[in-house]
């Protein structure tokens, strides 16, 4: 277990909000995968899974968090501020890696809330960008607001990472959908305004319980297999939650 002092912090809205800590140089992960982060609370450690926005060449880390005020842990972490610390266990894991889906032309990550988290460190990971030609980043929100990211991802992340922009932008393609303006939500669009091959299309599905498992069964209709990293397939779920 290592502690990390929060170095930026960025409230989304009433309901999100993001944070940077500082990195341990020991300190490895997996683009897509999630790490154990917490606080101190009453002497106790309370962690919970929150997967890694910031990519692994980055030198800091960054976090998307839902705010819940009768939450353990978020109740407390949503107060944060610059200096305060943070604890992270040190080991990493998650089925949401390359390594656990097979090769094919267009990677679809699709999520709703601060599912979203894993995505933008898969679109800086060298190994993703190397890997797919086309990649749909598909996030599904109730208010405009809560589009987390919305400036990096519309702008192929120029002002954050520069240096990767234009390989970015050559590839990406960020689709929000706001469903308390009207949009039909993810799980009516697939195959339709989603245009999804579920023949060379393979997928990534981060979010709520109801909507990985429906989308999941979708995928299994269309007779996609799922992935892990023992055996990949045509799509993956993360299986693991941050705090409700």
């Amino acid at each position: 277990m290592i502690t990390e002092k929060v170095t930026w912090i960025h409230h989304w809205s009433d309901r999100t909000f993001s944070f940077r800590t500082t990195r341990n140089q020991n300190f490895r992960f997996f683009a897509g995968e999630f790490a154990m982060i917490g606080m101190n609370i009453d002497g106790k450690n309370v962690l919970r899974a929150y997967s890694v926005v910031s990519p692994p060449w980055a030198e800091y880390l960054e976090f998307l968090s839902i705010k819940m005020p009768d939450g353990e842990l978020t109740s407390k972490l949503q107060h944060i501020k610059v200096d305060d610390e943070i604890i992270i266990m040190e080991k990493t894991t998650g089925t949401l890696r390359n390594e656990a889906i097979n090769d094919g032309k267009t990677l679809w990550l699709l999520s709703t809330g601060t599912g979203l988290a894993p995505w933008p460190s898969l679109v800086r990971d060298l190994e993703t960008l190397e890997r797919w030609d086309d990649i749909r980043v598909v996030h599904s929100v109730r208010n405009k607001n809560d589009l987390a990211y919305y400036d990096d991802l519309t702008t192929a992340f120029a002002n954050t990472d520069p240096d990767l922009s234009e390989l970015i932008k050559e590839k990406l393609t960020y689709i929000p959908i706001v469903t308390g303006e009207g949009d039909k939500r993810i799980t009516d669009q697939l195959g339709k305004a989603l245009p999804i091959d579920t023949v060379n299309d393979k997928i990534m599905i981060c979010g709520n319980l109801q909507f990985n498992y429906d989308v999941a069964d979708w995928c299994k209709a269309q007779g996609m297999r799922e992935g892990s990293l023992r055996e990949p397939g045509d799509f993956v779920l993360e299986r693991a939650f941050v705090e409700k």
